[in-house]
């Protein structure tokens, strides 16, 4: 090599053969400027680093010649380009809030000192990436003169780099983000969205009957359903929302300005049913559901711990609620928490210790009245807390392993109670899938007819679809054992989100039951429940089957079901589930016959309520009685001298104000119509799609967190000054 490392080199050699004695190499003074310039001509040739420089306009004035020779660029060109156009910085995350600066233009623009920067390098058809630094550069009278810095292709390590960071971040079966991005996201945007006063949600989703897919079809199989699942709620979410897999079969994802609970929740339906929808698997056939937990920041929480902890329990309650829900969380959640633990401890004393009992909704034949079938449902008399209602322990009867025992004591009681009853009446018993899925049922079964000596063709056993979630061919077999040993089978809850023809066609069923979700309201001029339910009649007609239209409540939901043609009538139309004992009496005084007895026409649900709420008026806030509550209205007690007309905000708990306008009025009793309807909670209850927020709140002097028992007190400030327009009444 000529030049300076030639020099040294020489004057090495001339020492070695003594030509005159050791001699030191001359150091390179800062104004040998050949010497310095020959010493960055080496550097640039050996590859291990290059150069550029830019004018004061940003305009590329030089970049050293081994660096751009790969993109088949002259200088010309060269210098047609801006620092930014040449040099793209690394964006993490484009699109969902995370390091979407650009530093460098930053620093550019402030005239910085530039660290070592990643970029990407694309001129052309070629692309690279390099790492670069440089200083700014200012002429003598202090104007600022361009950049000079230096540059070194990265491309290998950047790319391992990359692949090492993706696979820490990012589940390696579905694509999606891992626990860890997922926890560092949420704190971040919780972070971020705090500052900026914007609202966040997150959905814990969990997968209903994954562990039955695992079991029969193998862990591939299961593998393969969790990225088909990853790409259904990739196809609901958008590109805009961080999606995660936690692990197993749980999701998360975090849904940024999401506070509309309206617009949450019908998010929560799609991705319910898109998630129920069949998925082919190797040929096999699998049918899952998922069920979702919402909460919102900042009104359920402010750090990422209580959000998360917030969308848990919001999960929980809807997995409780017989899964394939979503459920917001709300304060009163934590309290159900508590008491689905004091459930879970009690169980098992109240199936050794006589507490469950039997009751009887009776079926009638839909021409006659006269009753049929008699469905026995189980209930619970807590010796501290009463009866406790099925919804509450059945299903943590079905997580803790207990379902199957008292599905055998269930079993077992009911033979015995029949055989007591005229030879006419049959008696429908509900069978869980866990129940079913065990390897003793058809002998359980068995056993229960021997003992008691009752006819086998007056058990009906109801069986809802997720029976066939597992095994098939195994769910074949069962059912021929069960029909040989003369029982009668009934799919219960028909339609409800997992139906298929080819349960019809390869299952024995003696009875269709048509579930009350279509019956309800199907008398109504736009409902398009009648159809459902004369299609469902003509499908059971042409397979030999009955059809049970359950949930009747009204004359008019009777007359409807009735014309088109379904065989048998269940609902509180003609009675509730009654005791085993005053079944008994009816039966012994020979009363078969049962009439309907309720409303003419069926209207909007409203739930029966009774609870202290209150009604805000002008400056004032009053304490009132909730009687009731539908999706359109409530009817209030407590209040004398209000007017049709006025205007009033019911305030409903946890920050949900509710404007309404006084329709009827009469003494302390009131009837209000919303402004806006309420929404459904994803269970039975009803919710506002806004509540208080907290930023608000923090607006009025108080310190941000998540809402509290009465965030209304909150907000009033002001001191109270016109009299109050109406009178509270004590009620008893």
């Amino acid at each position: 090599m000529a030049g300076f490392f030639g020099r040294i080199r020489k004057q090495g050699d001339e020492a070695a053969n003594g030509a005159e004695g050791p001699v030191a190499p001359a150091p390179i003074a800062a104004s040998d400027l050949a010497r310095r310039v020959e010493l960055l001509d080496s550097l640039e040739e050996t590859g291990v680093g290059w150069f550029w420089a830019s004018d004061a306009e940003g305009r590329m004035i030089y970049c050293s010649p081994a660096a751009i020779a790969p993109f088949d660029i002259s200088p010309t060109e060269l210098a047609a380009r801006t620092i930014t156009q040449l040099f793209e910085e690394e964006r993490k995350d484009e699109g969902k809030g995370e390091g979407t600066a650009r530093p460098l233009k930053f620093l550019l623009a402030a005239r910085g000192t530039l660290g070592p920067t990643p970029v990407r390098v694309k001129l052309g058809k070629g692309e690279t990436w390099w790492e670069i630094a440089g200083k700014p550069r200012f002429a003598k009278d202090g104007s600022f003169a361009g950049y000079r810095g230096t540059a070194r292709d990265i491309t290998g390590t950047h790319e391992e780099r990359r692949k090492a960071e993706r696979a820490s971040q990012y589940d390696s079966l579905t694509g999606l983000a891992n626990r860890y991005r997922m926890s560092r996201q949420l704190e971040q945007t919780l972070k971020a969205y705090a500052h900026a006063k914007r609202s966040c949600a997150l959905m814990m989703l969990d997968l209903d009957r994954f562990k039955q897919v695992n079991d029969t079809l193998g862990h591939p199989a299961g593998d393969e359903l969790l990225k088909q699942v990853a790409g259904r709620i990739r196809r609901v979410l958008g590109d805009r929302v961080e999606i995660g897999r936690l692990g197993g079969d749980e999701f998360q994802a975090i849904i940024p300005d999401g506070d509309d609970r309206g617009e949450l929740g019908d998010i929560a339906q799609q991705l319910i049913q898109m998630a129920s929808q069949p998925y082919s698997i190797n040929g096999s056939r699998a049918v899952i559901g998922v069920s979702i937990g919402i909460a919102v920041a900042p009104y359920d929480g402010i750090e990422p711990e209580e959000l998360t902890k917030a969308a848990d329990l919001a999960l929980y309650a809807a997995k409780g609620g017989g899964r394939g829900q979503h459920r917001f969380y709300s304060r009163e959640l934590r309290d159900q928490a508590s008491f689905r633990h004091q459930i879970e401890q009690d169980l098992r004393d109240a199936i050794h210790g006589d507490q469950l009992r039997m009751h009887y909704q009776p079926i009638v034949d839909a021409k006659t009245h006269e009753v049929a079938c008699m469905e026995a449902l189980m209930r619970w008399e807590h010796p501290q807390r009463g009866m406790i209602s099925p919804a509450d322990f059945i299903p943590v009867a079905e997580e803790v392993g207990l379902i199957r025992e008292m599905g055998t004591w269930a079993l077992n009681d009911v033979c015995r109670t029949v055989s007591t009853w005229p030879g006419t009446v049959k008696a429908a018993v509900n069978v869980s899938a866990v129940q079913f899925a065990a390897d003793d049922f058809v002998d359980v079964v068995r056993k229960a007819l021997k003992s008691s000596g009752v006819d086998p063709g007056r058990i009906e056993l109801e069986i809802t679809e997720s029976v066939f979630m597992g095994d098939v061919e195994r769910s074949a077999r069962v059912f021929a054992a069960l029909k040989k040993l003369g029982v009668r089978l009934a799919l219960d809850d028909f339609g409800t989100g997992y139906s298929s023809l080819s349960y019809l066609r390869d299952a024995p069923f003696d009875k269709i039951k048509i579930d009350q979700s279509f019956v309800r309201g199907c008398a109504g001029r736009d409902s398009n429940n009648l159809a459902i339910v004369a299609a469902v009649v003509s499908l059971a007609g042409a397979l030999g089957m009955e059809t049970v239209a359950e949930g009747v409540e009204t004359k008019d939901e009777l007359d409807a079901v009735t014309k088109q043609g379904a065989s048998h009538i269940q609902g509180i139309l003609f009675s509730r589930a009654m005791p085993g004992e005053e079944v008994l009496r009816r039966f012994e005084e020979g009363e078969l016959h049962f009439t309907p007895r309720g409303p003419e026409k069926y209207r909007a649900e409203r739930r029966t309520e009774f609870r202290r709420i209150g009604l805000i008026h002008g400056d004032h806030r009053y304490n009132v009685f909730l009687r009731n509550l539908s999706k359109t209205g409530a009817k209030i007690e407590g209040l004398l001298g209000i007017e049709v007309g006025t205007e009033v905000v019911l305030d409903l708990g946890g920050g949900q104000l509710a404007v309404a306008v006084v329709r009827r009025s009469e003494g302390s009793a009131q009837g209000l119509e919303f402004e806006t309807p309420l929404i459904s909670d994803g269970a039975d209850g009803l919710c506002t799609r806004h509540r208080v927020s907290p930023y608000q709140i923090e607006l009025a002097g108080k310190p941000l967190q998540a809402l509290g028992d009465d965030p209304y007190a909150a907000l009033m400030t002001m001191q109270n000054r016109a009299p109050k327009a109406f009178m509270e009444v004590q009620l008893n």
